[in-house]
């Protein structure tokens, strides 16, 4: 019985390279090369088949190897039948056409790759945006990524570079409102997320066909929360020799509230970055060198991140022990949120503590850095902020703060 295996004869070059046939029957072997080439990426070897998914073309190389493989076979059957061997010469002119017997066939050229779909775009985008960007970041663009494909099951809507035109925005905005009772500024933030990888792409020869600014949502930033100096001093006074794992939280929080770094950042300080009057250190998410003045308040929690009896834990976690945090140093005040859907005010009011989350920290240190007499250019060195617009989203100007300097300034 005779194999017959098809190869590469260089599988490893980057450019098309020939295929051919290795037929072995009664201890020889026998080399017949296709009169075809194809470029390595596009050869699955443990299928012996070209590939076809991206590559419709490839489909006529195949019908040409199966063609060969009957062809080979059927010689060798003949052969066999009557006791005989099939000459090398004999099978080699198999592989010509059939209408002729002296040229070889011209190579087929390398079919042009089909370009992927938007939604298989967009991921692999994400994934690259890994190597450079933090896990957070990239985390918010899968999250983008899954309310797409969610919206093409659910709705019906074929996303692609073609469908995803003029108005497209729009549909999407509509469907995070009604379909996943989104706030105004999260509907924002996606549609953001999107413009980026439109203009990535549109950069790359994509075929965007709609302006990626044109993906936008008419929002109002929801309120932001913050501690007054006060209610940060009775977190700081709380006695916990009991409570390990709330001491704990709140060092990482503190530290964020002396310092204004982000969570993330918090989370990542390492002995290397701690000076004795400021912290020099790359950001997680936006890999920009910081460096930070170091408050007196914050030494002796940094000493710990250098005796290495601070132990980081996850965000959620994290912002369960603040609220418990907060409760127990009596931050308790009702307060009012107000977010934004659809342009719809939806206010919820409840204790202060419930509100508290690791974000907080950074908005905090903000804020009082101002009220303090710090130069809001200051402050955005520190913090890391190019935007004003950005930067002003974290000052929450509080109303004790505001009658106390209107008072002074009319005593």
């Amino acid at each position: 019985m005779a194999k017959i295996r098809f190869s590469l004869v260089e599988p490893k070059l980057d450019k098309p390279t020939p295929l051919f046939a290795f037929l072995s029957f009664s201890g020889k072997r026998v080399k017949v090369y296709a009169g075809r080439s194809i470029h390595p990426k596009q050869w699955d070897a443990s299928e012996q088949k070209a590939l076809t998914r991206g590559y419709p073309s490839n489909g006529a190389l195949n019908d040409w190897l199966d063609l060969m493989r009957m062809r080979l076979t059927k010689c060798y059957d003949t052969h066999a039948a009557a006791g005989t061997m099939p000459t090398a010469d004999e099978l080699r002119a198999l592989a010509l056409p059939e209408d002729t017997e002296a040229a070889a066939p011209e190579p087929t050229p390398e079919p042009t790759p089909a370009r992927p779909d938007l939604l298989t775009t967009f991921s692999n985008w994400i994934e690259n945006r890994g190597l450079t960007q933090s896990p957070n970041t990239v985390r918010t663009y899968r999250t983008c990524l899954r309310h797409l494909r969610d919206m093409q099951r659910i709705e019906r809507y074929a996303i692609d570079f073609d469908t995803v035109s003029h108005g497209f925005g729009e549909k999407f905005a509509r469907y995070l409102l009604t379909k996943r009772n989104l706030i105004d500024s999260v509907i924002n933030k996606n549609l953001f997320r999107i413009k980026h990888f439109l203009v990535w792409a549109q950069e790359n020869g994509y075929p965007v066909v709609v302006e990626p600014k044109q993906f936008r949502w008419q929002h109002q930033e929801p309120e932001i929360l913050t501690l007054t100096r006060a209610e940060v001093q009775r977190l700081a006074d709380l006695d916990l020799n009991s409570h390990p794992a709330l001491d704990n939280a709140r060092a990482l929080f503190l530290i964020g509230v002396y310092t204004g770094l982000r969570f993330s950042d918090v989370a990542a300080l390492k002995p290397e970055h701690i000076q004795p009057d400021r912290l020099r250190l790359t950001t997680q998410k936006t890999r920009t060198t910081l460096t930070v003045p170091v408050r007196p308040e914050a030494q002796p929690l940094l000493a710990r991140v250098i005796a290495g009896t601070l132990r980081p834990i996850a965000n959620q976690k994290l912002n369960g022990h603040l609220k418990e945090l907060a409760q127990l140093a009596g931050i308790e005040a009702p307060t009012e949120r107000v977010r934004y859907a659809g342009g719809q005010r939806r206010a919820h009011t409840a204790p202060k503590y419930e509100f508290v989350t690791t974000h907080t920290a950074r908005r905090t240190f903000v804020t009082l850095a101002l009220e303090a007499g710090v130069r809001p250019e200051v402050v955005m060195r520190i913090t890391g902020y190019k935007s004003l617009a950005a930067f002003r989203r974290y000052v929450n100007v509080s109303e004790d703060t505001m009658l106390d300097e209107f008072s002074r300034a009319f005593a």
